[in-house]
This record gives C-alpha cells, structure tokens and sequence, in this order.
C-alpha cells in the first residue's frame, strides 16, 4: 500500500487533537482563511492549470473553476465555522442508576474521516475546517481534474497548521489516481468515516467497494411542484432560480412537476429561464403550452432520459399531472431523496406534501438552492446525507461525532 505512511500519519495525528485546546482551533482555522485570502493569486493559478484541462462544456467545469469572489466566500464560511460551537464533550444524557453509579452520554469525534470527491476544490477547504472543528483528522483523495488546486490548498492549510504549531498531519492528501481512492476504501483500522462526494457513478463506487463505514452524500435528482392554487409570480422566482443559480450543483432543479390547470401559467413559469438559455425537455402537455412561447431551438420532447436524471447543466425536463396524488407519484418514483419542493397556497396541500415526501430536505414556497449547510446555519457542509442512518440532509460538525458513555462508580460489581 503505497498510501499506508499517509495513513499512519493521520491515524497518530488524530490521537492528538484531544489535547488541542478550542481557542486553538479557532485561531487556526482563521489563521488559515488569512492565509488563503493572501494567496489567492497562487489558488487561481493553480486551479487555472486545471481548468485549461478541462472541456469548457463539462458540467463540471463550473465546480472546478475557483474566482476571487468564490474563495472569499470559502473564506467567509471558515471564519463562520471557527464561530461556531465546539461540539467535543457536550452532554448529550446525564442520569444516576440506582446502584448509584454516574453515567453521561458525550459528543466524541469520530476520529479519522476520509473523503472522496471530484472537481470540487473547495471541499479540501470546507472539509477541513469542520473536521478541525469536530474534533477530527482527515484523509482526503480529490479528483486528478482538481489535483493542481487541491495540491495548492493543502499546502496553505500544512502552512497555516504549521504557523499555530500544530501537526501538519491531522490533513492528508492522496495522489490524484485512482489506485489511492482504493487503499483508502479499504484503510481498516486507520479511516472511521468515508464520505464520497460526486457523481453518482463515483457514489455507486464507494458504497458497494469500500470495507470500511460510508456516509452516502447522493446526487441531486431535484423536483419542484407547481399546485393548482401556487401563486405564478413566486412558482416562476423560486423555479427560475432553483434551476439557474447555478446548475452545477446538487440542489439545482431537474424536474418541474406541474398541475394540468397551471399549463396556461406555464409560459409565464418559465420565461426567466430563457436568457439562460435553458433546454427544456417537455412532455406532450406541457410542449404544446410553451410551443410558440418558448424559444425554438430550445424546446423538445421527453425521451427516456429526461426523468430521473441529474442534469448539472441548463437542461430540465417538465411533467404534467392532473393532481396531487400523480405529482406524489412521479417524485416517489424518480426522486435521488436530497431536495424536494412545492409551491402552492393551500394549506392542506403543503402538509401533504410536506409528510408524504421522502427526502433530506422538503420545501414549500422555497427554491432547493437553499439546500446548503451554510444556509442552514451550519457553518459549511461536508457533504449533503441521502441515507437514513447517523445524519441526513447537509453534514456539519454535529453529523461528524458519535458519543461515548462515561461511566463512574465507587467500587460498583455487578451481582452475579
């Protein structure tokens, strides 16, 4: 294993972060958004390498692609999560049995945290400083599209641990090939956690090869319900921008369900959509209510691909149903279960949708843009959850402890 040095390394760096003191981590990681803000020429120039790489219509361009303005806010949400509480040692239970002996229940990191992901370079920021934040060291194995921005950003962050005296090791960063991303689904006894983040394919991957635990973070097959009694003005703002905003992304809109009675609305619904230039791929309904209302060249017909599908790019796809229970139908059915949304005024219909759907996060009036654990208030995310078990929905420092039981007696045996 050509990665197990890495390995030890991050496995005998963690021991030590139980001795770091909070103050000291915070000073870290604001040390550490100092020093990327000072570098940022040196980031752009890095990811630039990357970028010229890269086909500029690759949906995942975008997420590769670093600017002034998107590492001033990497760096605006690592001073946010040095802000945050540290969650080590909060009591999540405390009792007395009546043997007499103490018992507290306590947030522990979960040790070493291991991800895998793609062009997203700002997950080698984001990723670290929750992991500070939580206690936890980590093993991070980024794409070979991003490896000039990632190589970049590990070595502020080995910079900024080194200027605050701390082991450069709690951050590990593999090579960029693959064979790295397969001794690190199988580092038993060295990784706690693997997280992938990234396509689906790359997703798929982990989970049925690695032998150590996953965290599932799914793709983003994203609807949005147009009701009958939806107000057009909010349904065309929230639609326009959960599918514009940027469409690279997990939250980005992939299919807009509409009520058969706001077909004649439909073209209102979607017009802000054309100076984004935005590929709608309509069923017979909904193709024959924008035909003639929407640009030519940009409107076609359903094929078998244009439900159930991530589209990370202006593509979208349109369904009409004639009621609730089809629109629940059809989400049910294509749904990845990470954002979902309504747009509608009836109270009864919103608390339908709200409890039926099955997903990490259910909206009513409001774009899926604002699945972000920073919008949340979480600071940054690790990765957006789909599974059920541990953590669901945006990942931040809570979703990366488990707990231990502390355990006081006073000579306490157990009677046989």
């Amino acid at each position: 294993m050509k990665c197990l040095h890495q390995f030890e390394k991050v496995k005998e760096a963690a021991r030590g972060l139980s001795k770091i003191k909070k103050s000291d981590i915070a000073a870290l990681l604001n040390r550490l958004a100092d020093r990327a803000e000072e570098n940022v020429p040196q980031l752009l120039a890095a990811n630039q390498k990357d970028l010229d790489a890269m086909d500029k219509n690759d949906p995942k361009y975008d997420r590769l692609k670093l600017t002034d303005e998107r590492i001033r806010g990497i760096t605006a949400d690592i001073r946010n999560v040095a802000r945050l509480p540290f969650p080590i040692g909060e009591i999540l239970e405390e009792k007395v049995l009546d043997n007499g002996m103490a018992l507290q229940k306590i947030r522990v990191p979960l040790g070493v945290v291991g991800v895998i992901y793609e062009a997203r370079p700002n997950v080698t920021f984001d990723v670290f400083a929750l992991c500070m934040q939580s206690g936890n060291a980590c093993v991070l194995k980024g794409g070979s599209d991003a490896q000039y921005s990632n190589k970049a950003i590990a070595n502020i962050i080995h910079q900024a641990l080194k200027d605050e005296g701390l082991n450069p090791d709690l951050l590990q960063l593999l090579p960029p090939d693959r064979s790295a991303a397969t001794e690190l689904m199988n580092a038993v006894g060295y990784v706690d956690i693997l997280i992938p983040r990234g396509s689906q394919a790359l997703i798929d991957s982990v989970r049925q090869n690695a032998n150590i635990p996953v965290i599932e973070t799914g793709a983003g097959i994203v609807h949005t319900y147009v009701d009958a009694s939806a107000d057009v003005k909010k349904a065309s703002a929230i639609v326009v921008n959960a599918k514009t905003r940027r469409c690279s992304v997990c939250n980005a809109l992939d299919c807009l369900v509409l009520h058969k009675s706001q077909l004649t609305n439909l073209p209102e619904i979607v017009e802000g959509m054309k100076r984004f230039e935005v590929e709608i791929f309509a069923d017979e309904r909904a193709f024959a209510s924008l035909q003639g209302n929407y640009p030519k060249e940009l409107l076609k017909m359903i094929n078998e691909d244009s439900y159930g599908t991530e589209f990370l790019s202006m593509k979208m796809s349109i369904k009409a149903v004639d009621n609730l229970d089809e629109a629940l139908n059809h989400i049910y059915t294509y749904s990845s279960k990470h954002s979902e949304a309504i747009i509608a005024e009836d109270p009864e219909v919103i608390t339908r949708f709200l409890k039926e759907v099955d997903a990490a996060a259910v909206y009513a009036n409001a774009s899926t843009a604002f699945t972000d654990g920073a919008q949340f208030g979480l600071g940054a995310e690790i990765g957006i959850s789909t599974q059920k078990l541990h953590a669901r929905g945006p990942m931040a420092l809570r979703e990366l402890t488990s707990y231990k039981w502390l355990v006081r007696g006073n000579g306490n045996i157990r009677p046989t």
